[in-house]
């Protein structure tokens, strides 16, 4: 729906909710982060939203979800307008947790979700809208035993990366 800001607007349409059961951190931030930039953009000059469009496309896909449908809003989806041929998650970025407090060297712990290995690249995704590249420098477990990668999901562990996150900043 995130192109059809204007109709949900001129509908009277003042919040919206993010259907689905068990959504990440990571898709709710960037589900909720993008169609804040497409409101205030629309609101700001109609124009520019029309113009950003791809851009918000673009950004909606960096997380895991299944395709997108306009449901009922336009009326009942006949076979041109559900999705009944494929129930597959498209995965573009992979979540990794989310940041604690910062400690004094610069690392900070994380519940870890998905694997990732020291040398990645990866993304700081930053509440104010910014994303900033980072490379993971070190991976610890609790133990403080040096590890090369981390494969188990909900492992507690310490890393360092490039790049210092806020508390609370998405990892992906």
């Amino acid at each position: 729906m995130i192109d059809h800001i204007p109709e949900l607007v001129d509908a009277g349409i003042d919040s919206f909710k993010i259907e689905g059961r068990m959504k990440t951190a990571l898709y709710v931030a960037t589900v909720a982060r993008t169609y804040r930039m497409a409101i205030d953009d629309y609101f700001e000059n109609p124009k520019k939203y029309e113009e950003n469009i791809p851009k918000y496309k673009t950004l909606i896909s960096q997380c895991t979800y299944r395709q997108y449908t306009t449901g009922f809003f336009f009326g009942k989806p006949d076979e041109t307008t559900q999705i009944y041929d494929c129930n597959v998650y498209e995965r573009d970025y992979v979540y990794l947790g989310i940041s604690g407090e910062p400690l004094e060297d610069g690392s900070f712990v994380i519940e870890q979700k998905n694997k990732f290995c020291v040398g990645d690249k990866i993304e700081i995704m930053k509440a104010d809208g910014r994303d900033i590249e980072a490379n993971v420098i070190s991976i610890t477990d609790q133990d403080g035993v040096a590890m090369e990668s981390c494969p188990h999901p909900k492992q507690i562990i310490t890393i360092k990366l490039d790049q210092v996150p806020e508390a609370g900043d998405i990892l992906r």
